[in-house]
């Protein structure tokens, strides 16, 4: 079992940068692939970053490529998103998830609560 606590969420101009940080409990997470997605309001939620187990391999969607920075603490336990040049299309719940490689694919079967980023323009 992994349980998954995302913060860091906030109100933030169009330009300006957030870092969110999700802090997971349980002594499997260094062997999780994590991910970020997010959910705008009215929009099903889509696939943001994801970064491997030993942090070798990352994965970003198009739309975030060169502003957002995944990374993860394996010490710690926690994964983080960087977000810099922050639009107003990123406004949404971010969520962070842990999973494990199917395939060609990845599973993610544990997601944290969410947290609101609101970027205005």
């Amino acid at each position: 079992q992994v349980q998954l606590v995302e913060s860091g969420g906030g109100f933030v101009q169009a330009g300006g940068s957030l870092r969110l940080s999700c802090a997971a409990s349980g002594r499997t997470f260094s062997s999780h692939r994590m991910g970020w997605f997010r959910q705008a309001p009215g929009k099903g939620r889509e696939f943001v970053a994801a970064i491997s187990p030993s942090s070798i391999t990352t994965n970003y969607a198009d739309s975030v490529k060169g502003r957002f920075t995944i990374s993860r603490d394996n010490a710690k336990n926690t994964v983080y998103l960087q977000i810099n040049s922050l639009k107003p299309e990123d406004t949404a719940v971010y969520y962070c998830a842990a999973g494990q490689s199917q395939g060609a694919g990845v599973k993610y079967d544990y997601w944290g609560q969410g947290t609101q980023v609101t970027v205005s323009s």
